[in-house]
């Protein structure tokens, strides 16, 4: 089966080369395989991974605590940037925090749980724009403060940007002192699962710490990403 993950549609005695297994054991197993619909055979006679393996890899999916997973790497994130690091779920056109790590400054981020991030003033609420096919929000755009998008053209282009870079930004836009980014948590399926955020006062997380940050930030993303069963292509 692992040779069926990576290499995709291959015959019996390719999957014995590929296995250093003898080819008549190789279809004995492919055989009992293919009897609990682990792999598919083709019309060509090549195999293939079969359906009862989404079903399986669903069943686990569902059984994991989002939270339990995020944990440690949002407090690894915090140990690498020193700032506030958030985990947050789609709530219709806001993302929702689930949990969070503060920072262990005196001067920290606002992060509560429970706490709604604007779709088109916050970090967050960019990726939830750019990833989770619901498109821009509808009626007029709230300024919060001068930095808020406030034109759906303009924040039609952000969240072009941000669906092409991978990760978000907002400074100032939301609370004036406050600077955010945040990156995508892909499910099993590539779908958003959820958003990893890094928060912190403007004044400390200027655009030099937002730089350095953003390896960890989306090193975290991809590491919960996994987790949940998402491949990179």
């Amino acid at each position: 089966m692992d040779v069926l993950a990576t290499g995709g549609e291959l015959g019996t005695n390719e999957i014995a080369r590929r296995t250093g297994v003898n080819a008549s054991t190789v279809s004995r197993l492919l055989a009992t395989l293919a009897a609990a619909g682990y792999v598919d055979q083709s019309a060509n006679g090549r195999y293939r991974l079969g359906i009862r393996l989404v079903q399986l890899g669903n069943a686990v999916v569902d059984r994991l605590d989002l939270r339990e997973l995020a944990r440690p790497e949002l407090e690894r994130l915090v140990e690498q940037v020193g700032e506030t690091a958030t985990l947050s779920v789609a709530g219709g056109y806001e993302a929702v925090t689930v949990d969070f790590v503060r920072s262990p400054s005196s001067v920290q981020g606002v992060a509560q749980l429970g706490r709604p991030s604007v779709a088109h003033a916050t970090a967050t609420g960019k990726v939830l724009l750019a990833h989770a096919g619901i498109g821009l929000p509808p009626g007029p755009l709230r300024r919060y403060t001068t930095r808020t998008i406030a034109d759906p053209r303009a924040l039609a282009r952000e969240v072009e940007r941000v669906r092409a870079r991978g990760w978000a930004e907002a400074v100032g836009e939301r609370e004036g002192d406050l600077a955010a980014i945040a990156a995508p948590v892909r499910g099993s399926r590539g779908e958003l699962a959820a958003i990893v955020g890094v928060q912190g006062p403007t004044a400390r997380l200027d655009a030099k710490a937002r730089t350095a940050a953003l390896e960890p930030l989306l090193a975290a993303a991809l590491a919960l990403s996994t987790q949940l069963g998402f491949v990179e292509d």
